[in-house]
């Protein structure tokens, strides 16, 4: 346990330089049996997947990094937070090398509303489709780095700066991808529909608990894939992640979904999903992580 302000790396870390290391987004709430963390293991596995994939050794096994980040919102004595756990590569190696480097990881709780807003949560967000496109998958695994986030960064920055809430990204071949954050459903005639993994969206822990989730509770859920005008022409749109979870779109490109509003399949997803989250659905408590 350290102190915030002892929380520090040295210049020559590795991962400052080249962006080599991984991460995972992670909340816990106030639960009905107390503090639980919100499918928690999934998402250190998902580290842990991803370090694999960066050929990074994790030093830490799953169930130490889960007791982990247990025992820091004890110490904090948070009831509901959000928890950022990182891997990265530390000293040792400075060129494009990096086999020599130190694997550092560490676990970081605070307090974090609405990633896009209380606002953007009851009426919808704003958003328009970026310039800048998702990378292949071809160039990159499909895991949550931290390098490969400066990607995201560029389209969110364009987006905020044109006057919108958030970006939606194309990959490169035209076909929708996600969010700069976010994973993307849409809703047409009543069906579910968001984009397949190798359309380069990550592989979200959010995005299959709300597929689930909205499946068990009879909807049809489909990966399809899409293009642009495929947004202009939807009945509902919502982002989905960790930190947003369930955000309706209101508008996309200066044109309006649907009428304006968050739809009922939309209030739907989000009902359920608090209702997961907060312990009141008994089918869902393994996803619970009590602290």
């Amino acid at each position: 346990m350290v102190p915030h302000e002892e929380a520090t790396v040295h210049v020559l870390t590795h991962a400052l330089h080249y962006g080599t290391g991984v991460f995972e987004g992670i909340r816990a709430y106030e639960a009905a049996g107390g503090t639980a963390v919100f499918r928690l293991k999934e998402h250190i596995d998902r580290m842990i997947r991803s370090a694999k994939a960066y050929c990074m050794d994790p030093p830490h096994t799953s169930d130490e990094l889960v007791e982990a980040c247990k025992e820091l919102l004890r110490v904090n004595e948070f009831e509901s937070a959000y928890i950022r756990p990182i891997m990265f590569l530390g000293l040792g190696a400075l060129g494009l090398d990096p086999r020599n480097a130190e694997i550092n990881t560490a676990i970081i709780t605070w307090k974090w509303g609405a990633y896009l807003g209380e606002e953007g949560v009851l009426n919808g967000i704003r958003v328009k489709v970026s310039s800048w496109r998702r990378f292949s998958q071809d160039a990159f695994p499909n895991a949550k780095a931290t390098g490969t986030y400066i990607n995201s960064i560029l389209a969110k920055l364009e987006a905020v700066n044109d006057g919108y809430d958030e970006a939606m990204l194309l990959n490169s071949d035209g076909t929708l991808s996600e969010g700069s954050g976010e994973n993307v459903f849409l809703i047409r005639d009543g069906v579910v529909y968001t984009p397949p993994l190798s359309a380069g969206c990550l592989e979200g822990v959010t995005r299959d608990a709300v597929k689930t989730l909205l499946s068990d509770d009879g909807y049809t859920v489909v990966e399809k894939v899409f293009h642009r005008s495929d947004l202009y022409y939807c009945d509902e749109l919502f982002m989905t992640g960790t930190a947003a979870e369930v955000t309706p779109v209101r508008e996309v490109d200066n044109r309006t979904v649907g009428n304006g509003r968050p739809g009922p399949v939309t209030r739907r997803a989000q009902q359920i999903y608090a209702d997961a989250y907060t312990g009141k659905l008994d089918a869902y408590s393994h996803w619970l992580h009590y602290v």
